[in-house]
């Protein structure tokens, strides 16, 4: 019994440890800059086209159209990870990951003598 409390405090406390400090990290916000540059680049070719320069306009709103369905899409997808991000529950903080550890320790050292001087 005494090998499985050695393993416990070699392992599992560093290891409540590293996933804390893990799962306290922030997301970072999803950032629309793209989708914004690609939207201007519709209004320049659109522009272009207005300004009798059809050629250069419309291949150039073509591409502009394709890099914001693209980059809207990218935006998209992580608007709804930080939403999925915001329906979890809220993380432990480090100090209360190593008061469960250290609680749940205590419970098997008091099984392990309460055994060892019962039986």
């Amino acid at each position: 019994m005494t090998q499985r409390i050695r393993f416990l405090c070699l392992t599992a406390v560093p290891a409540v440890l590293a996933a804390s400090l893990l799962m306290g990290s922030p997301v970072p916000a999803a950032d629309d800059s793209k989708v914004k540059g690609a939207t201007q680049q519709v209004e320049t070719g659109a522009k272009k086209i207005g300004q009798g320069e059809v050629g250069k306009g419309v291949e150039e709103t073509a591409k502009g159209v394709g890099k914001t369905v693209e980059e809207g899409a990218k935006y998209t997808g992580e608007k709804f990870k930080e939403a999925g991000k915001a329906a979890e529950p809220p993380a432990k903080s480090s100090w209360q990951h190593v008061k469960e550890g250290a609680s749940s320790f205590g419970h098997s050292v008091k099984n392990f003598f309460t055994k060892l001087f019962s039986g």
